[in-house]
């Protein structure tokens, strides 16, 4: 596995051409934009400098399907690009990803001056299509209908230097009839457990601290090999990393989440007291429509074994508002579910229609203004509970991992922010030595809002880290070679918080 800490750029930064990649979805997405900036610089491109906003030689869209309008804000951006690329000699534009894989050939119809259409399949052949593109003078699409390689042997550009995703599945065995996701990225597909570790010992290596485990049903992973506990099983071969001080993992689903991972999850000291489980409906009535594969009482169960296991564990969900059929009485039960679990943060969407699924052609469509109204009052109970479970808090001593640039408002109040293990975001008085992203600091939690909490007294120590040195290391390399631009939604590294009325793909 190649990164950008050891790989030197392979042509002069001045005559080398400029890439910039915007990446649209979930956590699978942001991963694999890490994969086709590494394949890019590979190549011999560079990033465009922060904030090039289009003015770069390669643009590449990273695609989701899921989320509402997803089509109509990829051609809107298009559109905007056209007369830039018309103006610019010698510039490409190419769109990966999920949409990508949906679409196909229509890309190339709407939009003419696109260059490059890729799947999810065969992201690692985007440099070839693009010199062919060249050469060729005429788009090419390519669209892989099953893996071509596991995106963790393509080479990679991570984004954070202490922090990292480490793929172990990809695909998807659900047939959820909101979703279409298993369509687009295909059958989980598992990695085998001895290349998983080898990949968390290089990054390790490196200066990583934090590792999340990522795979579109995470806790599934073992079905591809025929081994039901395997997950549970890496979960505690993480813990023989040396080195390695948090593991988190995403996404799991309630069906595959049994007694071993949680046993594990409690007895790994480097496994994370956070847990992100999608709930989507608390009706038993609405999961049957949905193809979820569990009811209210085996959900709930679930977090009540988790709660006893790891009595401080910050607990997050996904939650669909509205979905065909739901009644005022489906609703109430979501209700209860989430005044029983007490989540800590929820993703909350209001049902749309996505071309290709189920429910799109379901009877009892939602009207719009119901699910609206539905949608406020779970916003409304779920920042209520997010600000009492975070008011207890208060006083209690955390050790935070440094981040970089959480805060929006940092600069003005002279904090630095943080992730405490449970994965909540904490806003810290500057202490009076230096600290890098990647450093640990321990604080004293002073005040608490819905969605972070601030420590507003000295730092009552600090540690200085490998991942931080790390952190150093990249960022005085970056100052003499060329500023990065971000991939987009979302932040890569310390995986971004949980907050309410956006997230991934919702699938889980």
């Amino acid at each position: 596995m190649t990164s950008s800490s050891d790989r030197s750029p392979v042509v002069d930064v001045q005559s080398s051409k400029t890439y910039e990649i915007r990446t649209y979805g979930c956590q699978m997405n942001v991963h694999d934009s890490e994969r086709l900036s590494g394949l890019l610089e590979d190549a011999g491109y560079v990033r465009a400098p922060e904030g090039a906003d289009g003015d770069a030689d390669v643009v590449v869209f990273n695609t989701c399907a899921v989320r509402e309008n997803a089509d109509n804000r990829l051609y809107g951006n298009l559109g905007r690009l056209a007369p830039r690329k018309a103006s610019r000699p010698g510039m490409q534009i190419a769109v990966g990803g999920c949409l990508a894989q949906k679409d196909r050939d229509t890309i190339v119809k709407r939009a003419p001056w696109v260059d490059v259409v890729f799947g999810t399949h065969n992201i690692g052949k985007l440099p070839v299509l693009l010199e062919r593109a060249r050469v060729q003078e005429e788009a090419q699409v390519e669209i892989a209908e099953s893996l071509e390689a596991f995106p963790s042997t393509l080479p990679t550009r991570r984004e954070s230097a202490y922090a990292a995703w480490v793929s172990i599945s990809v695909g998807c065995n659900n047939t959820c009839t909101f979703c279409i996701v298993p369509a687009l990225r295909g059958k989980e597909k598992d990695r085998r457990t001895g290349d998983i570790l080898a990949e968390i010992d290089a990054l390790v290596g490196e200066g990583v601290s934090e590792i999340t485990l990522l795979g579109q049903n995470v806790n599934a992973y073992g079905s591809d090999i025929g081994d039901r506990e395997a997950f549970s099983k890496l979960l505690r071969a993480c813990g023989n990393v040396e080195g390695l001080e948090r593991v988190r993992f995403t996404s799991p689903h309630p069906r595959d989440f049994t007694d071993d991972v949680i046993a594990a999850m409690a007895e790994t000291p480097n496994v994370m007291p956070q847990l992100h489980m999608p709930l989507q409906s608390g009706s038993d009535t609405v999961l049957k429509a949905m193809r979820r594969s569990y009811r209210q009482e085996r959900y709930l169960g679930i977090i009540e074994k988790v709660r006893a296991a790891i009595p401080h564990a910050a607990i997050t969900t996904d939650i669909i508002v509205g979905f065909p059929g739901e009644t005022e009485e489906d609703f109430e039960e979501t209700l209860h579910v989430v005044r029983e679990a007490r989540f800590t943060q929820a993703f909350t969407f209001q049902y749309s229609k996505r071309p290709g699924t189920p429910a799109a052609t379901m009877e009892n469509q939602i009207p719009k203004e119901v699910v609206q109204a539905r949608y406020e009052r779970l916003v409304a109970l779920q920042e209520e509970i997010s600000w009492e479970e975070n008011k207890k808090q208060v006083g209690r001593t955390l050790e935070l991992m440094v981040a970089e640039g959480e805060g929006r408002k940092d600069g003005a109040t002279h904090r630095l922010s943080g992730r405490a293990a449970d994965n909540r975001l904490v806003h810290f008085t500057k202490p009076d030595e230096e600290v890098r992203p990647g450093d640990m600091v321990t604080v004293e939690v002073t005040y608490a809002a819905p969605h972070h909490l601030l420590a507003e007294g000295p730092a009552l120590a600090v540690r200085r880290t490998r991942a931080g040195d790390a952190w150093e290391k990249r960022n005085a390399a970056e100052v003499v070679e060329q500023p990065g631009v971000m991939l987009g939604l979302p932040r890569i590294g310390v995986p971004e918080p949980l907050p309410v009325a956006a997230g991934g793909c919702g699938c889980d």
